[in-house]
């Protein structure tokens, strides 16, 4: 594991960004650049982190840093990465860093990643999952979980909330054969430092998925995002593994605590307790287990079972 005195001291995501307070992905950027051991230049598709850090005429980045689309930020990775080895001898002298929200990953920019991802170009793409798209209105995305309250999603008498599992990016990734995917978390900070730094020394595409906790989508007080990230973990909702070359291996076995300990805290969750909503939230609770099952077989070797 990491240690502190490892991380570099200068800070390439500077403050005084607009991110709201207590959001995720600032810390995650934060983290992210500070785990790099050499140059890197940064790719950030349209979302919170990056309309949040480069109002114009300012920035909050201290690398090179490009704007890409919802659905092209991969493919314009795919193109910065060509030019770096193209004027190395084939080689990487710096990183290439990939920045999108869930809805750039998930939906909007997933035929660009698996583009990528197939042609094996060298970066690393970070993911940070809020659940939902947050910067235009909070609505469902693809990685919004079952039973949650979204703007698209509304409680009511023809509606639980979305209805329906979210999509599983690192199976994703792996489908594609690349050499490293992970999840991470900034509650555990070495960890998501490890990873990163293993992420950055891959040939070829990696793949990091950092749950983002959102205290405005997820309506919880700005003074626990890195409390949500623990809980998201420690209550199996978000389990922290990593995949090498196809082998899955558990980076955190938590003592479970309830999953309710979890969701009780998010007002996009507290419909789910009303005598109504009892279905829907037995379908979130059977689904966080199921996932929990089926990456532990996966990382025994053996096939899951649904």
């Amino acid at each position: 594991m990491v240690t502190l005195k490892e991380l570099q001291v200068e800070e390439l995501l500077g403050p005084g960004h607009r991110l709201c307070m207590g959001c995720g992905a600032g810390i995650i950027a934060r983290m992210t650049l500070k785990a790099l051991t050499r140059p890197a230049i940064v790719v950030n598709a349209t979302g919170c982190l990056e309309v949040a850090t480069t109002i114009y005429p300012y920035t909050a980045w201290g690398v090179p840093w490009v704007h890409g689309l919802f659905e092209n930020n991969s493919a314009i990775a795919s193109g910065i990465e060509t030019i770096v080895k193209a004027n190395n001898g084939g080689k990487m002298d710096r990183d290439v860093i990939v920045f999108g929200g869930d809805g750039a990953t998930f939906d909007i920019g997933l035929q660009a990643l698996s583009g990528a991802f197939e042609r094996r170009h060298d970066f690393v793409y970070v993911c940070y999952d809020n659940e939902a798209y947050m910067n235009t209105g909070i609505q469902r995305s693809g990685a919004t979980p079952e039973g949650a309250w979204t703007t698209t999603t509304p409680v009511g008498a023809a509606s639980p909330g979305k209805v329906g599992p979210k999509k599983d990016l690192i199976a994703i990734g792996v489908a594609h054969h690349i050499d490293y995917a992970a999840t991470a978390s900034t509650a555990y900070w070495s960890d998501f430092i490890t990873k990163m730094q293993k992420a950055a020394a891959v040939e070829g595409p990696a793949l990091i998925h950092a749950i983002s906790p959102c205290p405005l989508g997820w309506r919880f007080p700005t003074d626990q995002t890195i409390q949500m990230g623990r809980l998201a973990v420690q209550t199996r909702y978000f389990p922290l593994y990593e995949v090498e070359r196809g082998k899955y291996k558990l980076s955190v076995n938590p003592h479970p605590k309830p999953l309710d300990d979890f969701i009780k805290m998010q007002g996009r969750f507290k419909h789910l307790f009303q005598p109504q909503y009892a279905d829907e939230l037995n379908a979130l609770r059977r689904e966080v287990e199921q996932r929990w099952n089926a990456l532990q077989e996966l990382c025994q070797g053996k096939t899951p079972t649904w």
